[in-house]
């Protein structure tokens, strides 16, 4: 508006500014004009015409919506895309350290059945207090993503086998009582009961482990959809590594001496699957093509890049210790922690990776399509971001 424009008069023809309209009946008891119960006078919205039926003689014959949907999700990408089209997730740092707490008690679930299994039974009676250790934090962080603790109880509401979230909520929820009345049953002295609680908290721990993965992989997000050969089996040599690593390091501090049996076994297979989980990101990043940017760049490639330094750190140390013979058993110690800290690291790499690949609306549509992995120049797609 000019600065020489003269003011325009805002006094109100009726009534005082700021004040209630003035209103009455036509005729008292009356009933409100154009009301109809039921939600009725609904009818003359748009929303509500005869053109929005879900029902009409018009409708299209059986089978041909399928087949339109069918075409959108494996035809070419659209000349253009209006974008945003998808939310990004919005989990916190709740998130990564749960799947990581909970790796680690379905790995150490994993290394009590082994040392059941091998006969040395004060390892594994121990491996169950580090599972029930690592498995404490994981429903206060579940329940802190989620906001409130009422949230929770509701997911044990329903059973859906389909449903990841489901499923992993009855699975800690399982996995919890299991391996408590397992180390009740060890304190009591009640050594059978304790084996075949452990074995069955195993079991369990084997989905509680994995379904991390798998829930990232069953969303809409690129960089986790597009991975989802590869996360649920990453996850599980992570959980693994992370779970033989504490209970080894917990077995040390409790007198474990060197050169016992299961202390050099639970080295070897945090070794091997933190080995494992090395050479699966890798080649999963691989295949990924340009979707792999998300875990490459920004924060979740800096925690990407920290979990790989400190995987090749641990295997180093290893290494150096059983060929060399110049490394101190310390060098043994290191590496656990080196694998605990990788754990985490690859956790947060993979959480965070998924707002800026939900971002990436090219990215989006070609998933969609099919396409996001394919040799296809990424100017064939205009995106058109819309606030």
């Amino acid at each position: 508006m000019a600065a020489d424009a003269p003011e325009r008069d805002t006094t109100p023809a009726l009534g005082t500014r700021g004040g209630p309209a003035r209103w009455r009946r036509a005729l008292e008891g009356a009933a409100v004009a154009l009301h109809r119960p039921g939600w009725l006078d609904a009818r003359w919205s748009y929303l509500y015409g005869a053109d929005t039926d879900y029902a009409t003689a018009s409708d299209p014959p059986p089978g041909l919506v399928e087949e339109a949907a069918r075409r959108q999700r494996t035809g070419p990408p659209p000349d253009h895309v209006q974008g945003p089209v998808m939310k990004a997730p919005v989990w916190t740092w709740e998130v990564p350290v749960y799947f990581w707490t909970g790796g680690i008690a379905s790995g150490s679930a994993f290394v009590a059945l082994a040392c059941d299994l091998a006969g040395d039974h004060r390892s594994a009676r121990i491996a169950r207090l580090v599972a029930l250790g690592a498995l404490a934090p994981s429903p206060p962080l579940l329940i802190m993503d989620l906001g409130r603790p009422e949230r929770f109880y509701n997911m044990l509401r329903v059973f859906k086998p389909r449903s990841p979230l489901s499923m992993g909520a009855w699975a800690l929820s399982a996995f919890g009582g299991l391996v408590t009345g397992a180390v009740g049953a060890d304190l009591l002295g009640r050594e059978r009961t304790a084996r075949g609680l452990g074995a069955a908290t195993a079991l369990v721990g084997g989905y509680l482990g994995s379904y991390t993965g798998v829930l990232l992989a069953s969303t809409a997000v690129p960089v986790w959809s597009r991975s989802r050969l590869f996360l649920g089996p990453i996850f599980v040599t992570t959980a693994t590594a992370t779970g033989a690593a504490a209970t080894r390091l917990v077995l040390v501090a409790t007198g474990l001496p060197v050169g016992h049996p299961t202390r050099e076994a639970l080295g070897r297979v945090e070794s091997g699957a933190m080995a494992a989980e090395l050479v699966l990101s890798t080649i999963n990043e691989h295949r990924l093509g340009r979707l792999a940017h998300a875990l490459e760049d920004g924060r979740a490639g800096r925690f990407m890049r920290a979990a790989k330094w400190l995987v090749r750190g641990g295997l180093t140390l290893r290494l150096a210790r059983r060929r060399a013979g110049w490394v101190g058993p310390a060098s043994h110690h290191v590496a656990s922690v080196a694998y605990l800290a990788a754990g985490l690291c690859f956790r947060l790499g993979w959480v965070t990776a998924g707002p800026p690949s939900a971002r990436d609306d090219e990215a989006v549509a070609r998933t969609a399509r099919g396409h996001a992995t394919k040799d296809e120049p990424a100017a064939a797609l205009r995106v058109v971001h819309v606030e």
